[in-house]
Order: structure tokens, then C-alpha cells, then sequence
């Protein structure tokens, strides 16, 4: 129950992730680089791309030899897009600038170019496209010098998306060599990085400054509320995108509603407009942890199942944010919130496959909870398990079907040692709380009823009718798949919804900290 990845993938990655703590905290840089650094419109086409780099190779004669590697780099990208943001050099071309002049016995081809790059008081009339170019060759000779000792061959275009995420080429390096073979089947990872890429910008442009409540004690804020605290959070959405401009107003508008609406929604909170204190102190993380927090949600992907891009139909759960959802054809066709574990009796973390729906189900009571809870119940009241339509079968105790059945009307059922299944609730309330651990370890689903249908659909014989009645009855109903279901329990703490929204979620069983270390710690032995 606490192993949350295979322990071999893990010493597998160690190499490729090595150290969080060696991710560089790059200081902000800025570049006023020139109108002249132009960027070709059409660059994605081959034959412009063939055209400019003939053209390139001409003008820097001494880089011929790294022709065919520095395009290689382009086969997916654009000319151009590699090394810059915009109009600016981006951190990780700041990098490998940085990281290339301080190797020894390393030759930087037309370094006087590349200087007028990084220095703001030098003039250039390079294209961006051929900046980009210069940057791309010189990462390629820095490359080579990096694995020179490695007798591994390596793929310079794997190295550069690892380097785009680790920051490091050396880190790239001991990636392309640990994880050739391995594949983030899991489109998440994609999606974070984009966001990853995103927040580190924000990081650097040391926008994000904490919001300082007016009143303290803190008072909760509530539309046309007005405070300073209101222009504070305003700024703090615009720059996280809920909110398309920034008026700098102390009242709390329409305008700013429907932004903290967005913001609640998309990282979990209870959707109303009310501004609590945990919603300032949610806004307060750094940046910077943020930033971790993303990359260790980019790791999780990489553990994932590759099975997950294969299945044209599967469940996932993902126990932080307290949401499933049933994919079918590949696509969402429910999304349901959930309620797990307690931290004493955790969710597990693990993948299997829903092959039966039991429908008007019997709960038999674990003995755990018998002994620790009914026990000194039963002895109190003799009646106590008649009012609670339970009974004693085979000295086992269990809670015959109906409406109050602490299962509900159906449950789903996969196989797993530690008796881990979704189920159905009458305790809807629970639902109203936004942190919900409250279970023994099972998954109860607040839209249990309209799963069951949805997953019912492509069997005829299942009517409305038919799963209404299964529902309201007297005695366990068990219906076998005829195609079992991939359900994967998943633990992100940070993940990015079809919308390209990125939500982050409380650390709940503390799994993000236990990852670090584990990460950390790995790094230490690997060096």
C-alpha cells in the first residue's frame, strides 16, 4: 500500500532525473536583442528550411561538420524557435551559454557572434534564425564535449527536449543515455511541461510578489468588497491568466468574479466567490514551488502505465484532486468528484481492471472495523444492528442492500490485495467539503449511479429500466464484463485539464514530499 512506483522504473529514472535541488536557479537575464533578429514566417516548410540552412552553412563555413545534427534539431520545430521566446533568448539559452564558457578545452565556434548575443551593449545584425542556428551548433559541440567518455550513442535531439526540461545538458546527457527507451506514453507530461515552461517564465520576470491582506486578522472578501487586497489578488490572476486584464481596482467587480471563479474551479476549491484566507495563502506559494511542484507531477507521468495512450477506454482517479473521470473513444464522457482515504487508511496508489458491477450490494464490514468501531456500538444497543439493516452471517458482520447501505446502490470491482473499490454513497454531503478523506481506503463516487449506465451502453440488455430496477433491489445483483475496464489511482498534485488550464492540488497524504527525498536521495548515491 505505500509503494507508489514500481521500485525498478524508479532506479531506472535515477540517472535522468538526478537531483531537483540541482535545478539552476537561473537569475533573471534581460536581452534587448535586436528588431533585426527577424523570424521566418514560413520556416516549417522543408524547402525554406533546406534554403536557409544552405545559406547558413555557407556563411559559417566551420560548422558544416555539425550540419546534419543541428538540423536534426529542426525535423519537429520551427527555425527559430529553439533558443528564443518572442523576441528574447530564453533561459535555456542562457544556459548553454553560460555552462559552454565555463568548460574547459572547449573551442565555441564564432564566439564573438555568440557574445554580441548576451551582451546588451553590443549590436548584431543577425536574423533570429540564424541566432538560433549559432545557439543550436554550439549546443551540439557542447553536447559532443559533455559525452565525449560515453561510448553510448545518442540521439542529440532526445538529449535537447530532456535539456528543455532539466535545464542542464549534463542532466540531458545522463537521460539520453539512462531512458533511450523509454517513452512518456502519457500525454500529461506534455501538457505540464508546456506549463512548466510558462511558470519558469514568470518566475524570471519577478512579477509574483505576495499579496499582503489589508486587515489582519483576515477578513473573508465577498463581491463589491472593497480593499486593497482586491487589486493584490487582480494582478495575481492576470498574471496566472484567469483574468484578461489588469485594472488595478480595490472593488471587487463582475470582472474579478468570474476570474476568482475560474481560479477556484481549476485548482479544486468549492465554487463560490468567496475569498477565504486559504485561498490568499494558496495564492502566496512561491513560484518557485510551483515550479517543483510541476516537475515532480512530470516524474509521475513518466511511472504511469504506458497502457494509459493505448486504451480507447479507461477510469482514472486521481486521489488529490478528489475527481474521476470515464473515458470512452477517447473522450471524457463523465467526470465525477470523489471522496478516499482518511491519512490513517490511505487510497492506494496502483492500476487494474473493472471487470463486474454489483448492483444493490452487500457491505461486509472488515473485521478492523468491527473490532475499533461496532463493537463497542453493538454492546451499547442491543438494537444497533437491526437500525442499521445489518446482520451476523457465518460470524461475519454485513449491511444488507437498500438506500442506506454504506455502499450505496453499486460498486465496481477490481482486483487488487488490499480490497481497494469504487461504490456508490448515501452520504452525499461529504461531497460539499473541498478536502475529502474520509473513507476506510475506498473510492466512493458522488455520480456512482450515472457511471454505472455510461459503462453499461455498448451491453443492449442493459436498459435505464433495467439498471433502475438492478438498483432497488432486495438482494446483490453482480453483472460480469464481457471487457474489462483499465481503471488507473493516480496521485497528481498538479495536472492540466482539457483546456489547457493547469490545476494544483493539496499534497494530501504528504507523497509529493516522500518523492523528493526519494528523488534527492538518489541523486546523492548517483554522484
Amino acid at each position: 500500500m505505500k509503494t507508489l512506483y514500481p521500485l525498478s522504473l524508479i532506479l531506472a529514472l535515477s540517472f535522468s532525473i538526478l537531483s531537483f535541488s540541482k535545478y539552476e536557479n537561473i537569475e533573471s537575464r534581460e536581452h534587448t536583442t535586436p528588431a533585426a533578429l527577424n523570424f521566418y514566417n514560413n520556416s516549417d516548410n522543408d524547402d525554406v528550411k533546406n534554403s536557409v540552412s544552405n545559406d547558413f552553412f555557407k556563411k559559417y563555413t566551420d560548422l558544416k561538420k555539425y550540419k546534419s545534427d543541428v538540423m536534426s534539431l529542426y525535423k519537429n520545430r520551427s527555425l527559430g524557435s529553439i533558443w528564443f521566446d518572442e523576441d528574447d533568448i530564453n533561459e535555456f539559452g542562457t544556459v548553454l551559454y553560460e555552462k559552454a564558457k565555463k568548460t574547459n578545452d572547449l573551442v565555441i565556434p564564432y564566439q564573438k557572434e555568440i557574445d554580441q548575443l548576451f551582451d546588451s551593449s553590443s549590436k548584431t545584425n543577425l536574423s533570429k534564425t540564424d541566432a538560433d542556428m549559432l545557439l543550436s551548433s554550439l549546443y551540439i559541440v557542447y553536447a559532443k564535449k559533455s559525452n565525449s567518455e560515453s561510448n553510448k550513442k545518442v540521439s542529440y535531439d532526445a538529449m535537447l527536449k530532456d535539456f528543455l526540461n532539466y535545464s542542464t545538458i549534463e542532466e540531458a546527457t545522463a537521460a539520453a543515455s539512462s531512458t533511450e527507451n523509454i517513452k512518456v506514453e502519457y500525454d500529461q507530461y506534455y501538457k505540464l511541461q508546456d506549463v512548466l515552461k510558462k511558470y519558469k517564465k514568470l518566475e524570471r520576470s519577478n512579477k509574483w510578489k505576495p499579496i499582503v491582506p489589508e486587515e489582519m486578522p483576515y477578513k473573508e472578501l465577498r463581491p463589491d468588497a472593497v480593499s486593497s487586497t482586491i487589486s493584490q489578488v487582480r494582478t495575481r490572476l492576470y498574471l496566472l491568466g484567469d483574468l484578461k486584464n489588469d485594472s488595478k481596482s480595490n472593488v471587487y467587480d463582475r470582472e474579478l468574479m468570474d476570474a476568482v471563479m475560474k481560479y477556484k474551479v481549476r485548482n479544486g476549491f468549492k465554487p463560490n466567490y468567496i475569498l477565504a484566507e486559504e485561498h490568499i495563502k494558496e495564492m502566496n506559494i512561491p513560484v518557485s514551488d510551483k515550479v517543483e511542484t510541476l516537475k515532480l507531477n512530470m516524474e509521475r507521468c513518466r511511472a504511469i502505465s504506458a497502457q494509459i495512450a493505448n486504451s480507447d477506454e479507461y477510469v482514472l482517479v486521481n486521489v488529490p484532486s478528489y475527481e474521476l473521470i470515464y473515458v470512452k473513444n477517447g473522450k471524457i464522457q463523465l467526470t465525477s468528484s470523489v471522496f478516499v482515504g482518511a491519512p490513517l487508511t490511505k487510497t492506494t496508489i496502483f492500476n487494474s481492471e473493472i471487470d463486474r458491477i454489483v448492483f444493490s450490494p452487500y457491505w461486509t464490514v472488515p473485521q478492523s472495523i468491527v473490532n475499533n468501531e461496532l463493537k463497542s456500538k453493538i454492546a451499547a444497543d442491543p438494537n444497533y444492528l437491526a437500525e442499521k439493516n445489518m446482520e451476523i452471517v457465518n460470524g461475519q458482520v454485513r449491511q444488507k442492500p437498500g438506500p442506506g447501505n454504506s455502499l450505496g446502490l453499486v460498486k465496481f470491482m477490481f482486483p487488487n490485495p488490499d480490497d481497494i473499490y469504487m461504490h456508490d454513497t448515501p452520504s452525499k454531503t461529504l461531497f460539499d467539503f473541498e478536502k475529502r478523506t474520509f473513507s476506510h481506503g475506498c473510492i466512493n463516487v458522488k455520480m456512482a449511479k450515472e457511471l454505472a449506465a455510461a459503462m453499461l451502453k455498448d451491453y443492449p440488455e442493459w436498459t435505464q429500466e433495467k439498471i433502475d430496477k438492478a438498483m432497488a433491489g432486495k438482494t446483490e445483483n453482480s453483472f460480469k464484463l464481457s471487457k474489462k475496464i483499465p481503471i488507473y489511482i493516480t496521485y497528481f498534485t498538479s495536472l492540466v485539464n482539457e483546456n489547457g488550464e493547469v490545476g494544483f492540488f493539496q499534497d494530501v497524504y504528504e507523497k509529493d514530499t516522500e518523492l523528493n527525498n526519494v528523488l534527492s536521495t538518489q541523486a546523492v548515491s548517483s554522484n
